[in-house]
């Protein structure tokens, strides 16, 4: 095959609008880049300077009529090629408007990085509490203040409530989660009885097994473990629902046809969790004290007729009216916690699952902090 004279001229592309030619190591691109030509100059080129060893390329703009975006982007995405094996390249030439535009549409504008400075542990925790009052705090109390305030001022006007919404969201927080409540508050029954009925037959104070189940469900156990699965199963719902109506721009459409979203949408929530988690709590009670009269028949004898009467001497309205308290504070909680990371989603779906985590974390650690500071108050 006769060798290519590199030193010679010669046209490498040659279109309607777009032609190049290659004289020595230099490359003349007249005419107009644009989209039409762009594959067609990018895979000439890149076959032209592949084939054939320069020690340097200088890509000249001086006869280039017109640019657009493709055809800056082919230039780049040329040079960017050929850098691999060729180190000198450069661009020039060209008019004003053709050098606007590259600077325009390039992606090859240096950013200038800023000096790293230390960063001390002091700085450090101001910055991130700061970013915690401002961004998390402030707007959990915003939300808190308006959701109460549409709570008081709708709890008379049934005519600015949607039709049936309190029925729906009453199943969906209560209904649906009595069942897996029953089942849970009945095993911790039985298994903290089966615990301490060694220890209790040691002393000959058997019938105490009573007291110990009684108090300690009706107190403290019954309350939380509902509290806890309610903020796992119907807080992350509730997040998960908020957060995709906000993605899905069902939020503004409500903003944009007049209605609040927070009275609309978690208002409803909040008046079926006060109503539903008080009476989840007692069939949380009923069912643990039920577990753990079982445990004591099978460990300790104890039968459910004596286990019912000495019951009925345990129990104290304090307790019952403690429960109600923290079923109160518990549905606040929840409800406000989902609605607040439902709120706050971003970037689509990958958001959605994120606030919806983010929300149960929050949720079930607030109900604890909440049960151990009433715990605190009450007893």
């Amino acid at each position: 095959m006769k060798p290519v004279n590199r030193h010679k001229a010669r046209q490498i592309l040659e279109t309607k609008n777009t032609s190049c030619r290659l004289e020595e190591n230099t490359l003349f691109i007249s005419g107009q880049l644009r989209v039409n030509a762009a594959g067609d100059f990018t895979r000439a080129v890149l076959k032209e300077f592949r084939a054939y060893g320069f020690p340097e390329i200088t890509i000249n703009l001086k006869e280039l009529d017109d640019i657009d975006s493709a055809g800056v982007t082919a230039l780049f995405y040329v040079k960017r090629k050929l850098s691999a094996k060729i180190s000198g390249i450069r661009i020039e030439g060209g008019s004003a408007n053709i050098n606007r535009k590259i600077e325009l549409f390039s992606s090859e504008i240096p950013i200038e990085k800023k000096p790293e400075e230390a960063f001390e542990i002091t700085e450090a925790v101001g910055t991130e509490t700061y970013k915690f009052i401002t961004s998390y705090l402030y707007g959990f109390l915003l939300l808190t203040a308006d959701t109460l305030y549409w709570a008081a001022a709708d709890l008379f006007r049934t005519k600015t409530t949607r039709e049936g919404e309190f029925v729906n969201q009453s199943v969906n927080i209560g209904v649906n989660a009595a069942l897996i409540i029953i089942i849970m508050s009945y095993a911790i029954g039985f298994v903290m009885a089966v615990q301490s009925a060694q220890y209790l037959r040691d002393f000959g104070a058997n019938i105490y097994i009573v007291d110990l189940v009684v108090i300690g469900i009706m107190s403290q156990m019954g309350p939380l473990i509902t509290g806890v699965l309610v903020a796992g199963r119907s807080g992350s719902s509730i997040a998960a629902e908020v957060a995709t109506m906000r993605v899905t721009a069902e939020l503004d459409a409500l903003k944009t046809m007049g209605l609040e979203p927070v009275r609309y949408v978690v208002v409803p929530k909040l008046y079926a969790s006060l109503f539903t988690i008080p009476l989840l709590i007692i069939l949380s009670n009923v069912s643990g004290i039920a577990g753990g009269a079982s445990a004591a028949f099978y460990s300790l004898d104890i039968t459910p007729e004596i286990f019912i009467n000495r019951m009925a001497g345990v129990m104290q309205n304090k307790d019952l009216l403690t429960a109600f308290v923290k079923s109160q504070v518990y549905a606040v909680i929840i409800v406000l916690t989902g609605a607040f990371y439902g709120f706050r989603v971003e970037k689509g779906a990958e958001g959605v699952g994120k606030v919806t985590t983010q929300a149960v974390v929050v949720s079930i650690s607030l109900v604890i902090l909440a049960d151990s500071l009433m715990a605190v108050l009450f007893y």
